[in-house]
């Protein structure tokens, strides 16, 4: 059983797969081929990107990385901490049906109201706790924490989705960059330019926020559940 949610747990996980699509995308724009960077962004996000310049490309890139840091990777260990192997699957399957019809166009919008709604739900609280770790992680890591609060306070909710907007815009402010969306949104200030270093620091938050959420939230709470007898209940052991 032990094994068996480990690997649950790993498949449901995605702290390795967005390091690499972002390595991909840095990489590309490394060797200064703005082509290859667009198609490698186009994996990971939904707009439009072959007319994107250079300064776009890396702020869709570290959009997704603080999107993806609550749907990939706080989420999933949210729902395993209340609610075992289970938990965390089911979540990463309302999670990917959202990602594949959760749109508001005509053609999906009757099939995919629901894996929206239920997206939305889950991701409720998982977003506001990695928000506020974010800001945690970047004192840790001595990017601008204070920053990183203002922009959350002030930005949260320029984004069309009502979760996304707070790892972003922490990330956003504590980076002290601008993270815009033509024609959707733009969140912090930009008192710096988006580079290449900026986006690896964003996989460094994307990492400490991680740990500590691991260390504040889901080990204590596993104990507790288990202690309390939480977990004999759910799967008699």
């Amino acid at each position: 059983m032990i094994i068996v949610s480990a690997l649950i747990l790993k498949i449901t996980i995605a702290i390795r797969s967005m390091e690499d699509y972002a390595e991909a995308v840095i990489n590309a724009l490394e060797r200064h081929d703005m082509h290859d960077a667009r198609h490698n962004l186009s994996m990971i996000v939904r707009r439009e990107t072959k007319n994107l310049d250079e300064q776009h490309v890396l702020s869709g890139t570290i959009e997704c990385i603080s999107e993806s840091t609550v749907d990939g990777i706080v989420s999933p260990l949210f729902y395993y901490s209340f609610f075992g192997p289970a938990g965390a699957f089911i979540y990463r399957v309302i999670n990917t049906l959202d990602s594949m019809v959760g749109y508001s166009d005509n053609y999906y919008k009757d099939i995919g109201c629901m894996s929206a709604r239920l997206d939305t739900f889950a991701n409720y609280l998982p977003a506001r706790i990695t928000a506020l770790l974010m800001v945690m992680s970047a004192n840790i890591i001595r990017a601008d924490w204070k920053n990183s609060m203002q922009i959350l306070q002030r930005d949260h909710d320029k984004t069309l989705s009502s979760n996304a907007g707070y790892p972003m815009a922490t990330m956003a402010g504590a980076l002290r960059i601008k993270l815009e969306k033509i024609g959707h949104y733009s969140l912090g200030d930009g008192y710096e330019d988006i580079t290449i270093e900026k986006c690896l620091t964003a996989i460094s938050i994307m990492k400490m926020t991680t740990i500590l959420f691991c260390i504040i939230f889901c080990v204590p709470l596993i104990i507790l559940l288990n202690l309390s007898g939480w977990w004999i209940l759910l799967f008699g052991f």
